[in-house]
């Protein structure tokens, strides 16, 4: 049920809203309209009651004292935070006034949006925003920080993003976690993983960084960074120099074998070995092991790609499984993300209303490359108006210190929707106050397993702040707007998208299945959404778009050994997620969360901290032509977390929480992935040395 009532309480069932495979079912527990306790709901199948440490103290955050609770209007310079609460009317007004006045005197693509994954809610992330600047004209926001190029990279091999159910991982016999730490971004997997291994899996986890997954892994194998595609090639090598294949799968279900064989033919164990930094023993070892056991599933999520190639990653990945007939098995084949099937019950086109942009055409601004829109003086039109939502690209963009000048620009006027004073607030000219997920209603689809979870609103929203929904509805009342279609309800949004499914079971229990076979194993007979109907080990496609038809190991422009700055910036950087209590920027502003982790910090392999005269604990100055940041250095006395070559800097800590106000992406990559909108974070270089 929704909700459990007693005299002195009530739970409300939910789901959280994260950025986060798990997408897990909670209970709220309420008090006289207060918020008093938050537990995992025991009834769900894939969190089973489990919740992660940050959102075990998610009341924190709907109770912080410094959550942003009314409008507010920008009194002082941009980024100087110095602003003044003002009333609702005011604000809109405001808002209102310059949306009419830039959209008269330079057309409405002079206002953009750009939102992200801070709510994966159905209604809440991407709903009425898509009505409202459809009847503003701005421009189009496209690509994305994640998910993009691991989608697209599938779809090139399977002809659809679609694989196996994750949860189907606790039927293998070989489990690969290849550039995934699941004990700390995907947690709620691994209680799977580790039923596998009760019945005898084997664990392997591939990653440039000795995660704490490898730590718990039966075998960790560390490749250079960015070289995974190489290890992919020449364990293909073997499977076919050594027979072990499923021909009878190969001839039925693929297509491009026979050239597929002559472009592995060049990549020996020798070959990838040296590229890959690994040993040739080490190779074949997995090699045999992938080509022996038929239950062998490959579990990956997003990390990869965010290469410039990163799409070569998942196109050359889910080869393999075609090779051995791994997803013949249940227990095999490939997962990455399984949130396209939720178009199995979800159909969110119906938040697109195409007669509110009458038919005109809007220009795309890729939000990757906000920086680069910001500071274009050749962009006709310019962008005058910027709205902020759902994200702090401040933190979470690439090339964040071309971001910053953007937003340094007078004649830019930033409206920010927010719960605290983050990075990119801080640079509004105008806040509006956000809802937290207690406090609003919403419906979310998971990307890590196959339930739909129902969010109920367990509390009213505190002080004044609304939920993303009603923003829109109040912007569109003060514009003046009159089309019925922009001031649609909530529950109202999220019926009309749904179908298919018991709706009324789905609030009442708080998740539900998506309606698909209890046996998900979509490749098992072929059924491949190509023109053929069968896998494209080849697709003949590529080329007109760039990119080799056959899997090819490409490096990225800046990691590249001939490239320009190799002597000036000689360190490849990461910025993973390795603390336990934020993982992103949505919980490093709270004491509670940040100050057991410390201080931003750089971590680097004993050999480079020789060369530098760096020791544990010295402050150092991390570089590139991008930008510059001053942190703590640590160094692992003995070695082998992060090999030599590679420097780590985490991702999600905030600018206040470092002594020069920066994060790790003011040195990031800002180039686009070779296809599929996504963005090479991973494809830095930097050099470092002693403050």
């Amino acid at each position: 049920m929704s909700s459990l009532t007693s005299p002195s309480s009530t739970v409300v069932l939910g789901t959280c809203h994260h950025d986060c495979p798990d997408s897990c079912g909670w209970e709220v527990t309420v008090e006289n309209g207060v918020a008093v306790k938050m537990r995992g709901n025991a009834q769900h199948p894939y969190s089973q009651g489990e919740l992660c440490p940050k959102v075990n103290r998610f009341l924190d955050r709907v109770y912080s004292p410094d959550r942003i609770l009314y409008p507010l209007i920008r009194t002082g310079a941009k980024g100087t935070a110095e602003f003044r609460q003002a009333t609702w009317d005011e604000a809109l007004q405001l808002v209102a006034s310059n949306i009419h006045e830039v959209g008269r005197t330079f057309g409405g693509e002079a206002i953009m949006p750009w939102g992200s994954a801070g709510t994966q809610g159905l209604i809440q992330m991407n709903a009425l925003d898509r009505r409202f600047f459809a009847k503003v004209g701005a421009s189009r926001q496209v690509d994305s920080l994640c998910g993009a190029t691991a989608m697209v990279g599938s779809t090139l091999t399977l002809g659809s993003p679609l694989a196996n159910d994750p949860m189907d991982i606790e039927f293998a016999q070989l489990i690969l976690l290849w550039g995934t730490n699941t004990r700390l971004a995907n947690r709620h997997l691994w209680p799977f993983i580790e039923k596998a291994r009760a019945n005898g899996a084997k664990v392997v986890v591939i990653d440039p960084l000795r995660t704490i997954t490898a730590e718990a892994a039966d075998v960790f194998i560390q490749p250079l960074p960015g070289t995974d595609v190489a290890l992919m090639l020449a364990l293909m090598h073997i499977l076919i120099r050594d027979e072990l294949l499923d021909v009878d799968y190969i001839t039925q279900y693929t297509e491009g074998f026979e050239e597929l064989k002559e472009q592995v033919s060049m990549w020996t164990p020798v070959r990838a070995a040296e590229i890959c930094g690994i040993t040739v023993e080490v190779i074949e070892s997995l090699a045999h092991d992938y080509g022996t056991i038929k239950r062998a599933f490959i579990r990956t999520l997003i990390g990869a790609e965010h290469r410039e190639h990163g799409v070569m990653f998942f196109r050359t990945l889910t080869c393999l499984p075609m090779l051995t007939g791994a997803w013949r098995h249940k227990g095999g084949g490939f997962s990455r993300s399984v949130g396209s099937y939720a178009a199995t019950n979800i159909d969110d086109s119906v938040f697109d209303i195409p007669s509110l942009n009458a038919g005109k055409e809007r220009r795309s601004l890729s939000m990757n490359h906000l920086g680069r829109v910001l500071n274009d003086a050749t962009l006709a039109p310019p962008v005058k108006m910027l709205f902020v939502y759902n994200g702090n690209p401040l933190v979470t963009a690439p090339n964040a210190e071309l971001i910053r000048r953007g937003f340094e620009r007078e004649d830019l006027f930033t409206v920010v929707s927010e719960q605290f004073m983050t990075d990119t607030a801080k640079y509004a000219d105008v806040i509006f106050p956000a809802c937290t997920q207690i406090e609003q209603l919403d419906v979310v689809p998971s990307w890590g397993h196959l339930y739909l979870g129902w969010n109920h609103q367990a509390i009213q929203p505190l002080g004044e702040s609304v939920a993303n929904t009603e923003l829109w509805r109040r912007l569109s009342a003060a514009c003046g707007f009159t089309e019925p279609e922009l001031f649609e309800d909530d529950e109202s949004l999220l019926v009309s998208a749904l179908h298919d499914l018991d709706v009324e079971r789905l609030k009442a229990d708080a998740f539900i299945r998506l309606s698909l076979p209890v046996d998900l194993l979509p490749y098992a007979n072929g059924g491949f959404e190509t023109a053929s109907g069968k896998a494209m080990l080849i697709n003949h496609g590529l080329p007109a778009v760039g990119l080799p038809a056959l899997p090819t190991y490409l490096a990225g422009s800046e990691m590249s050994s001939d490239s320009s700055g190799q002597a000036e910036y000689p360190l490849a950087l990461m910025s993973p997620k390795t603390h336990v209590r934020f993982i992103n920027a949505s919980y490093s502003h709270l004491p509670h969360h940040v100050n057991p982790e410390g201080e931003m910090f750089c971590e680097l392999d004993p050999v480079d901290a020789l060369d530098r005269g760096i020791s544990d604990g010295d402050r150092v100055r991390v570089f590139n032509g991008r930008g510059e940041l001053d942190v703590v250095a640590r160094v692992t006395a003995n070695g082998g977390r992060v090999r030599p070559g590679l420097v780590i800097v985490p991702f999600g800590w905030v600018g206040d929480r470092t002594k020069d106000n920066k994060t790790v992406n003011a040195l990031t990559n800002d180039l686009l992935a070779t296809f599929g909108g996504g963005v090479s974070f991973y494809d830095t270089k930097v050099q470092v040395e002693k403050s």
